[in-house]
């Protein structure tokens, strides 16, 4: 009974987290100490964009002495784009992320890293732990796109999310010796 109950109420966290904090709000499991815990902190970014804020939630992993892309985010397999929660991306205008047109509202991203290159996928699905990334998760993808990998001089200990303004604004994800850049493009 006991089981029951506390998987009962696992799965309807995430629906009461989601219900009490605002739009674009970074959602978490757990108590404010359970995140001061954590190995990988939760963090955000934000970028104005004609008046508008974009907002990305993340879980902020470090190498530590592992070999990440490519050791234990093996390449051609599907990874969160961060630690435990599902990195989210709040857009409040309709825009094409990495080349999937997507309408105003909260998706998760996660990727499909390669040496070379790296497919992002945009999901409906936000209030979930991050993985498994399996088939169910992937039948909610809106789409994906496939942008290039860049290699660092210097390595990231830590993986580093920031929304770059411009045109287009940038997604621009660095860990390890790895940079990727995701464009954001409002759609007019």
């Amino acid at each position: 009974m006991r089981s029951a109950v506390l998987a009962v109420l696992g799965a309807a966290l995430p629906l009461a987290l989601a219900a009490q904090s605002p739009p674009g709000a970074c959602t978490h499991r757990g108590t404010g100490a359970d995140l001061a815990k954590r190995a990988s902190p939760l963090d955000s970014v934000t970028a104005t964009v004609d008046g508008a804020t974009l907002k990305v939630c993340y879980g902020r992993p470090s190498a530590r002495g592992r070999v990440m892309l490519g050791g234990q985010n093996p390449f051609g397999q599907p990874w969160r784009l961060g630690a435990n929660e599902p990195t989210r991306l709040t857009l409040p205008f309709a825009a094409d992320v990495a080349g999937v047109r997507v309408e105003p509202g909260t998706y998760s991203l996660y990727v499909v890293p390669q040496a070379t290159s790296w497919e992002v996928h945009v999901n409906k699905i936000v209030e979930r732990w991050g993985i498994p990334i399996n088939e169910q998760v992937q039948a909610q993808d809106v789409g994906k796109g496939t942008v290039p990998v860049e290699t660092l001089a210097q390595p990231v200990e830590q993986l580093t999310l920031s929304l770059v303004a411009g045109s287009p604004t940038e997604l621009v994800v660095e860990w390890e010796k790895t940079r990727v850049r995701i464009p954001i493009r409002k759609a007019g």
